[in-house]
């Protein structure tokens, strides 16, 4: 746990642990933790550091992911993964949530944030998730515009800039616009949508970066392991929405029981407990550590007041 309780808080910016992260052997996975809880959940089944989907931050909003978030709304998503969990969070930057001047103040608000990486997208809003069609393209040179702008404005931030571009340019298409952003400053190539293993060997091969795979259910993509896209040549995996996914069904079935049965008795054993609860979020450590606050403030005497004036005789 972190944030009041811990006394280990990282100090090393969160972009330096991405990056010492990226440096070990092996590919980092990076799950989806849409809130604070499904961070500290994350955390605790031993993940290093978190995924946070833009399609994630929208759904729970009852928004579809077409480019209408904030990048206030997105760092109060941001703050409670790091506040939550301590771990360096990749967040979704959409497509910059304008041109270049807005890409910079979102790279600061996001480094403010807590975040440790951003992916930037080449589509023109209003976007759409990765794996829908008829995606429209910004221009390859106004894409490495808004990568050059983040470059100039992150202190710590790693940059990884993601290319739509397979579905409608084809692969030379997308290596291009990779090679171009590269040079811009991106510090990775994030290739959506890939459809097939022979793909992605096949943008592995030509494009020399750390590359990031998109893990997705009911897209474009199939389904392969952490282990088979290292095989691959690729450095990171995201699994983008997988824990709203879960959470937004057992809601749903949770609901129509209530509806059914006028109660939650058929639920309870799909439920997590109040004893579990607190312990995830560490209410009793919270309860210690007021009560070892308050007990530091009692005052141990009786302070003396101001002297008072010896009258006159």
């Amino acid at each position: 746990m972190t944030y009041l309780l811990a006394a280990d808080l990282p100090t090393a910016p969160a972009g330096e642990r991405f990056r010492a992260l990226l440096g070990r052997p092996g590919i980092l996975q990076l799950p989806g933790a849409h809130n604070g809880m499904a961070a500290l959940q994350a955390k605790a089944a031993g993940f290093e550091a978190l995924y946070l989907s833009g399609a994630a931050m929208t759904a729970q909003m009852g928004l579809p992911d077409v480019g209408i978030i904030t990048v206030d709304e997105a760092c109060f998503f941001i703050r409670q993964l790091a506040r939550a969990s301590g771990l360096p969070v990749l967040a979704d930057g959409d497509t910059g949530y304008g041109e270049a001047l807005n890409v910079m103040h979102m790279v600061r608000s996001f480094e403010d944030a807590g975040a440790g990486a951003v992916h930037i997208e080449d589509q023109l809003l209003p976007k759409k998730c990765g794996h829908l069609n008829d995606k429209k393209l910004a221009e390859p040179h106004d894409m490495a515009a808004k990568i050059a702008a983040a470059a100039r404005a992150r202190r710590h931030l790693f940059i990884i800039a993601r290319t739509d571009a397979a579905a409608s340019e084809g692969m030379d298409g997308a290596v291009a616009r990779a090679q171009l952003y590269l040079q811009a400053g991106a510090d990775a190539i994030f290739p959506e949508a890939l459809t097939s293993a022979e793909m992605f060997r096949t943008f592995a091969a030509r494009v020399r970066a750390p590359l990031l795979a998109n893990m997705t259910e009911f897209g474009r993509t199939p389904f392969f392991t952490a282990a088979e896209f290292q095989a691959m040549g690729y450095k990171m995996v995201i699994w983008p929405v997988s824990s709203l996914r879960v959470a937004n069904k057992a809601q749903e079935e949770l609901y129509a029981a209530i509806r059914r049965d006028g109660g939650t008795q058929a639920m309870l054993g799909r439920m997590q407990t109040r004893a579990e609860l607190y312990a995830a979020i560490g209410y009793h450590d919270y309860e210690a550590l007021d009560a070892s606050i308050v007990t530091t403030v009692v005052p141990q005497g009786m302070p003396l007041g101001m002297p008072q004036a010896t009258p006159d005789r």
